[in-house]
């Protein structure tokens, strides 16, 4: 049964946008979705290139009509935190004023995982305003499509979710 989870949510004074989902689903199968290339363009974006997943791993992520940006591994801790500093084009320098940094935690909860992420960084990049719309409102249909993902029919076996 998919929970009701509130929308993702920003917080002008610390710029951040924040969302917490419960997740009818594993760390494990949590984990393998923000982690292997194939799940995550299931959920996020249309293609994924992520193969080097350790810390200072670079990767690109991709939507139409978008240029791709990079994606570089800030944290890597199997099944409990991942996050990733990105939202630079691809061919440009990444730094605070171009990317900021999303940090997932997860938390076994029964049969669940409680999924938090929490965007930071934009206090830095130049279009602040800008930023923390689009990605309130990117948090809150990624992460949803994420539940779905996970919560269908499909197993995480064999590269499916």
């Amino acid at each position: 049964m998919t929970s009701i989870n509130e929308p993702a949510v920003v917080d002008t004074e610390a710029y951040t946008v924040s969302r917490t989902v419960t997740i009818e689903a594993t760390p494990e199968r949590v984990w393998a979705a923000l982690t292997q290339e194939d799940l995550i363009s299931g959920w996020f974006g249309q293609r994924t290139e992520l193969r080097d997943l350790r810390v200072g791993g670079e990767g690109v992520f991709s939507w139409p009509d978008v240029p791709d940006v990079q994606v570089r591994i800030e944290e890597y801790d199997p099944t409990t935190a991942f996050a990733f500093r990105w939202g630079t084009p691809v061919g440009q320098v990444m730094d605070e004023t171009s990317s900021t940094v999303a940090r997932f935690t997860l938390e076994p909860q029964g049969s669940s995982t409680v999924l938090r992420v929490v965007e930071t960084g934009f206090d830095l990049v130049t279009d602040t305003a800008e930023r923390l719309e689009s990605h309130q409102q990117g948090w809150t249909s990624e992460l949803d499509e994420l539940v779905a993902l996970l919560e269908g029919a499909l197993a995480v076996d064999g590269g499916r979710a």
